[in-house]
């Protein structure tokens, strides 16, 4: 597996001098496999470039799967203008949670009502697949990947993901919490011996006491998560929007002293596993 980090920042795109080297698009992560599979997780800011730069790539017929954490608003705010799901040559096949007693073609299609956009959900013309999926089921996706989706602590709920493609494991965990006192034991056994895990680290330690039913993690849980699993590399993802790069490079720092295979996730980045 390939992973690209496409938009990596928390709450709301911040684009600016201070987000330059970590990027300021919210979530968007791209998993390519070699038999040409399309995974995507979460639709932030981040979905646009990823769909430009897939319109690039190919002018063949896409296959594109789209995994939702959740439909808070930094999650979908891109999927309106994901330029493969304008393409009527394209399938574009969308898994999540019902949300809020909802269906969930019908959250995705609030954001996209004549009060706030021009178009509508309608529109996209690419052959448009809306499933909800339950934690715990897993999800075949072509004919070596098999993703589980886990409930886990946000408010209103969220999904994290274990994404396993022939001998590599992918572990996708954002907008996640834990007690006060311990772990979430659902994501550590989630994250058993994963290659990479994708671990939310929106706050620091002293954020975390003060903002403690949020549903976000500290980097310093991300890093008991890792250790306490037993994965081989941490992203550090989901970053505060006021979290300026020379901060976020001193949480790097700090969390690798820690943990050796920590990293910040950074817009532009890729990683093999």
């Amino acid at each position: 597996m390939k992973v690209k980090f496409w938009g990596v920042r928390g709450s709301i795109p911040v684009p600016g001098p201070d987000t330059v080297r970590s990027g300021g698009n919210t979530p968007c992560v791209e998993v390519q496999t070699q038999d040409r599979e399309i995974l995507i997780l979460d639709a932030g800011t981040g979905i646009r470039l990823l769909g430009d730069d897939l319109m690039r790539r190919t002018q063949e017929r896409m296959v594109i799967v789209l995994l939702f954490s959740h439909t808070h608003w930094d999650h979908i705010q891109g999927l309106p203008f994901f330029a493969p799901a304008r393409s009527r040559h394209n399938r574009l096949v969308v898994l999540g949670e019902r949300r809020v007693g909802k269906q969930l073609q019908q959250v995705l299609a609030w954001q996209m009502n004549d009060a706030y956009l021009p178009f509508s959900m309608d529109d996209l013309q690419a052959d448009l697949l809306v499933k909800e999926v339950r934690s715990g089921e897993p999800i075949v996706v072509g004919d070596h990947m098999r993703v589980t989706p886990q409930r886990l602590i946000h408010p209103g709920g969220v999904f994290g993901y274990r994404i396993r493609y022939r001998n590599s494991i992918l572990v996708y965990a954002t907008d996640v919490g834990h007690g006060l006192d311990a772990l979430d034991p659902r994501l550590v056994a989630l994250a058993r011996d994963a290659d990479l895990l994708i671990h939310d680290s929106q706050f620091t330690h002293e954020e975390k006491m003060r903002w403690p039913d949020w549903g976000h993690s500290s980097w310093e849980e991300a890093v008991q998560v890792a250790l306490e699993a037993g994965v081989k590399r941490l992203a550090l993802f989901h970053h505060a929007p006021n979290r300026t790069d020379d901060e976020l490079d001193a949480i790097e720092q700090q969390a690798q002293i820690r943990f050796p295979g920590a990293f910040l996730a950074r817009e532009g980045m890729e990683v093999g596993i």
